[in-house]
């Protein structure tokens, strides 16, 4: 249920409905606009009286929302959200954003030389694994807590906002004393402790979808973050596969394109698409790079490395520094030129209502 009060409505009668949500033991989030406020109910809508509400002072009208994730949906969010991770404003309509570095930290030295020249490619970000959830334990696991205290100098030496994958619950303290966002992976898509922690410190979270995860599914447990006071969310395509098994081989994934005009018409944050992860393919990068800023991706998500064939994890899909520059000018000049379209498809891009 989404309870929209009057614009003129008065503290006291916020005050009250909240009150009412609360009797029946339900938690209330609120969404103070400049002219209006809505109220959110998180729980089971069922246990409060829908035309009691509706009749409480301040009340302009109850809607009751169909989806299961209520509290992201754009009948409870009309507008689109733009999340600001340091100077960078990302969503609604502003240029896309661009997350760009390693796989993983291997050293200060690394992580600098590569940096540097990703930020001078154009990019907004710092990524930079530092622990690395890995199918194989004798695979690279990262260098924990050293690469998070090289992430964070990096930054701030370049001065780049960093994004690194928090792998458990535990991590949530130490990870976020060292970086700017929060990433949750797609094998964590489902945890909700670990969703649910990191949602809890504030800070943006980068929301991979888990590679067998139907779109609702997805949207549920990102609707976790938004449950516990933090709306700072970014939605990260990351490529899926079928539910037990592999596509043949040609591809690591498949990059679900149709999932980004789709996850904007659904919910109003931003989202990002990891062409990456998705393809596993450095040569394949730059075409579906192309293709979900095409299909309305708010921005990228890009690995990237100076000796590729050195590189401790993902050499493959990493593209080189020199690569990332021509992705993000093309990318640019795509997004730029959907901008100044006048077709009713793009506006439907935009927010599935043709506004703006």
């Amino acid at each position: 249920m989404s309870i929209v009060m009057k614009p003129g409505a008065t503290k006291d009668e916020i005050s009250a409905v909240i009150g009412k949500i609360k009797s029946a033991g339900l938690k209330a989030d609120v969404s103070s606009g400049e002219y209006q406020t809505v109220i959110g109910i998180i729980g089971d809508e069922k246990k409060v009286d829908f035309d009691q509400v509706k009749s409480m002072g301040g009340v302009f009208d109850a809607i009751r929302i169909q989806v299961p994730y209520r509290l992201i949906s754009r009948s409870y969010i009309p507008e689109d959200v733009v999340v600001r991770v340091g100077k960078i404003a990302i969503g609604r309509d502003n240029p896309p954003a661009y997350i760009a570095g390693p796989c993983s930290i291997e050293s200060y030295e690394q992580l600098y030389r590569i940096g540097r020249a990703v930020k001078d490619a154009g990019a907004h970000i710092l990524r930079g694994g530092a622990f690395k959830p890995r199918t194989s334990i004798h695979s690279f696991q990262g260098l924990g807590l050293e690469g998070l205290e090289h992430l964070e100098s990096v930054g701030k030496d370049l001065h780049m906002p960093t994004v690194t994958e928090i792998r458990s619950e535990v991590d949530v303290e130490l990870v976020t004393k060292h970086t700017d966002v929060l990433q949750i992976g797609a094998r964590n898509m489902f945890n909700q402790d670990l969703i649910e922690a990191a949602a809890k410190t504030g800070k943006p979270i980068f929301f991979k979808r888990g590679f067998s995860a139907q779109i609702d599914e997805y949207l549920s447990f990102a609707e976790r973050i938004v449950a516990n006071g933090n709306r700072n969310v970014l939605l990260c395509e990351r490529g899926i596969m079928p539910l037990g098994g592999s596509f043949k081989s040609q591809t690591r994934f498949t990059l679900d394109l149709n999932a980004v005009p789709v996850l904007r018409k659904e919910t109003p944050f931003p989202v990002i698409a990891d062409p990456s992860h998705g393809t596993g393919r450095r040569d394949l990068v730059l075409p579906m790079s192309r293709a979900a800023i095409a299909s309305g991706a708010h921005g990228l998500m890009i690995e990237v490395h100076d000796r590729p064939q050195e590189a401790l994890s993902d050499g493959a899909q990493a593209v080189l520094p020199q690569d990332l520059k021509k992705i993000i000018k093309v990318s640019d000049l795509i997004f730029k030129t959907i901008r100044e379209s006048d077709s009713p498809f793009s506006g439907d891009i935009k927010n599935g209502t043709g506004r703006a």
